[in-house]
């Protein structure tokens, strides 16, 4: 790992630049500030393929944020709605 000045950088360039080839982490500290040089092959920056997925079963079973609140409204009622019952005919 090197660090160097942003001036040391300027003067030498291609010294760095081939530390970063080479694989070696070359930061560049500029006041409050610290830089990564990299280096990507052609390879790396080659277009990537980009993969769609078909919706399983699971994305059908899906139901929107609206259709949850109200679903977990209806269940929190019916909950109440037993507890009083059982509570008015004294099971406990």
């Amino acid at each position: 790992m090197t660090v160097v000045s942003s001036r040391e950088f300027a003067s030498n360039q291609s010294k760095y630049y081939n530390l970063a080839v080479n694989n070696d982490a070359v930061f560049i500290k500029r006041g409050k500030n610290t830089f990564r040089l990299m280096c990507t092959s052609e390879q790396n920056t080659s277009v990537r393929k980009r993969v769609y997925y078909e919706p399983d079963e699971d994305f059908y079973r899906s139901v929107s944020i609206d259709e949850l609140k109200e679903k977990s409204r209806e269940f929190i009622h019916k909950l109440f709605a037993n507890n009083e019952s059982n509570s008015v005919t004294g099971s406990r």
